[in-house]
């Protein structure tokens, strides 16, 4: 099969020729359909995060169709098309698998980061931590999810009853869940780097109520922040831009560092707290969510081949939405 394979940091990726590979007892073979292009493959491709494993098949936003399983995998039945995320495997018997917080497992696994993911045609996947993808949503529009949307849904799920929600850095994430918030009567007010007027008119485009840059002073206190972007930078500026009582998330797997800043902007019982991960649980929630009504993804489509050039896209911010590599799937 054809993968576009990491085989050092700071590289470009290589397409190769390499053996399709064979599912162990829980896992299932899958015939990878689209693959969402995340930010933390950048961090992975950059050197932010350090290596695993050696060579790597990057991706962890996968849509695909089971081929095949393993002897204990029933969870899925051939043909069935799902989705596999970040959070690839856990230990299961730690004290947080047993409180369901897989998401903190020290013995955790990732997809495209521990485990060879979707940057290719095939890949195989463990079934208890894949989803079944809702049949509206085609394979393109569907890849974001994966990641952009779960990983924007735990997030959310931690601003509580936040009326005014901030949200830094206006990418995949972002245009997904600035949806969900809409829906369910909030008001959103996106943060975009300085002087992206098409990111922002494509955040006033999807429901939000102001759109500004990122350290810009909204019309209104915050209730609730959601820092997508890597910037550590942005934390004390979110808190400075938000009222008493109010939490800002921080939901990346990278950040750069949080400067200094002095205690008046956190004091007022304002907190800051991060994202890790996801749970099997957030997964199930978020695609019930899902298909109660339709969530605009907006991808940008690639060949797998050119997988490069949309990381190379990503870095530099040339588009809104996602990126999504279109596999032509076949050995």
């Amino acid at each position: 099969m054809l993968a576009m394979v990491l085989e050092h940091s700071y590289m470009p990726l290589q397409a190769m020729r390499v053996p399709v590979p064979v599912p162990s007892a829980h896992e299932v073979l899958i015939k990878v359909l689209a693959c969402g292009v995340c930010r933390t493959d950048l961090h992975i491709l950059d050197g932010e995060l350090p290596l695993h494993k050696m060579p790597l098949i990057p991706g962890h936003e996968v849509v695909g169709i089971v081929v095949q399983r393993g002897d204990l995998a029933q969870e899925f039945p051939l043909g069935a098309r799902i989705g596999v995320p970040w959070l690839g495997g856990s230990c299961g018997t730690c004290d947080f698998c047993r409180m369901q917080r897989e998401n903190l497992c020290d013995a955790a696994l990732y997809t495209g980061y521990d485990l060879n993911g979707g940057y290719a045609q095939y890949m195989v996947a463990d079934a208890r931590y894949a989803f079944l993808i809702p049949e509206q949503y085609d394979d393109a529009h569907a890849a974001p999810l994966l990641c952009a949307g779960l990983i924007a849904y735990r997030a959310y799920a931690m601003t509580g009853d936040a009326k005014r929600i901030g949200l830094y850095g206006y990418g995949a994430a972002a245009h997904i869940i600035a949806q969900i918030a809409r829906h369910e009567g909030r008001e959103v007010f996106a943060f975009t780097r300085r002087g992206d007027t098409r990111s922002q008119q494509f955040a006033l485009g999807l429901g939000a109520a102001w759109a500004g840059d990122s350290d810009a002073r909204p019309p209104a206190l915050l209730d609730a922040a959601i820092i997508f972007a890597p910037a550590g930078e942005l934390v004390p500026q979110a808190l400075s831009v938000s009222r008493k009582g109010a939490v800002i998330v921080c939901a990346g797997i990278h950040m750069t560092d949080i400067p200094r800043f002095p205690y008046a902007l956190l004091w007022g019982e304002r907190s800051v707290r991060s994202v890790a991960n996801l749970t099997r649980a957030d997964g199930e929630a978020f695609f019930d969510l899902a298909r109660q009504f339709h969530l605009q993804t907006a991808p940008v489509m690639y060949a797998l081949q050119d997988a490069n050039q949309a990381l190379a896209a990503l870095r530099d911010g040339t588009f809104d939405g996602a990126a999504v590599l279109l596999t032509g799937a076949g050995a």
